[in-house]
């Protein structure tokens, strides 16, 4: 049986933009923070390392830029993913990281979650990048369905920003049975009160996730990450339709049943935000309505998903090996 009071940290900080190696340090540092102040878990937001890139907002083509942002981002076979979970291990914390993953310089939205042990538990990519993502990332294959694995004090799940708009991988995630499900998002500011989309402004991206957490009955960590003016000018991005000013904090963690167990921050400010989960609320919370189980009807409606992960080449055998059996 799980333990019921679980400490987590949502950091709420600036990355270090474009720069893998001050990433990995940054990261580190704020795992050993969380960890010397009690906490089981800390998460990160999206694209954390090294950095969302945000010009993609302002100019359609950088390519400068996007060398640097490829050269910068994180394999999750290399050094600089061994100290991250080094780290995890030494301080005795599970660490949900979200990153730009370089898989042979094609670059992913992804997400993964080090066990308090260093190892990795889970690892995914974002389904289908957002909008002006896609001019940087590729999409996922079947390695975004699976995004809930176990810790030692519960099952800790993870999406990436607008992926929580959508109903079916929602629908999935939770049904991998949450307890507690972080959601990474980059620097999202509030709504100007003008023609700009409220669904992309921080009041609703939280609306997003508090949403998340009364459908799955679980803990929401919704993580977000800090520009700074000099974030602006290092990525030139002062003209640009978003993340073109200081601010974009606006970290916060939800109850399972949507209430906001912590105080709000100003946008400015880098922080780590921390809470004492009780797990037996989401017990509470599911005995009113669980969509999963005495609030379903499998018998009307179900979801049918393909994991496999799809191959470039495949099914292929070596003409010399064939021709021996033959």
């Amino acid at each position: 049986m799980v333990q019921s009071i679980v400490r987590v940290a949502v950091t709420q900080a600036e990355p270090a933009w474009l720069d893998l190696q001050a990433a990995v340090a940054k990261t580190c540092a704020l795992i050993t923070e969380a960890a010397g102040n009690g906490a089981q878990l800390i998460t990160f937001p999206e694209c954390w390392i090294p950095g969302y890139p945000c010009w993609i907002w302002t100019r359609l083509v950088d390519f400068d830029m996007n060398v640097e942002y490829v050269k910068n981002s994180l394999k999750i076979t290399s050094s600089e993913m061994d100290t991250i979970r080094d780290c995890a291990a030494k301080n005795n914390i599970a660490v949900s990281l979200g990153f730009s993953e370089n898989d042979n310089n094609s670059v992913y939205i992804a997400q993964a979650l080090i066990g308090p042990d260093g190892e990795i538990s889970m690892r995914r990519r974002k389904m289908k990048p957002t909008h002006m993502e896609r001019t940087v990332f590729g999409d996922a294959s079947g390695d975004c369905l699976t995004s809930v694995a176990d810790t030692p004090f519960g099952r800790v799940g993870a999406l990436a920003c607008w992926e929580h708009i959508q109903p079916l991988l929602k629908f999935h995630t939770i049904s991998q049975k949450e307890d507690i499900h972080v959601s990474a998002w980059p620097s999202v500011t509030p709504h100007t009160g003008g023609p700009d989309f409220w669904s992309m402004s921080a009041e609703g991206c939280q609306n997003l996730s508090r949403t998340y957490a009364i459908e799955s009955q679980a803990f929401v960590l919704h993580t977000t990450a800090v520009i700074t003016a000099a974030g602006v000018d290092r990525m030139g991005t002062s003209k640009g339709a978003l993340m073109s000013s200081p601010g974009g904090g606006s970290s916060a963690i939800f109850g399972p049943d949507g209430r906001r167990l912590t105080e709000p921050v100003d946008d400015t400010t880098e922080t780590i935000l921390y809470a004492d989960l009780d797990l037996d609320s989401c017990i509470k919370a599911k005995l009113f309505a669980d969509g999963l189980g005495h609030y379903s009807r499998p018998d009307l409606m179900w979801l049918t998903v393909d994991k496999e992960v799809k191959k470039l080449v495949k099914g292929q055998v070596d003409n010399k090996v064939k021709h021996e059996e033959d």
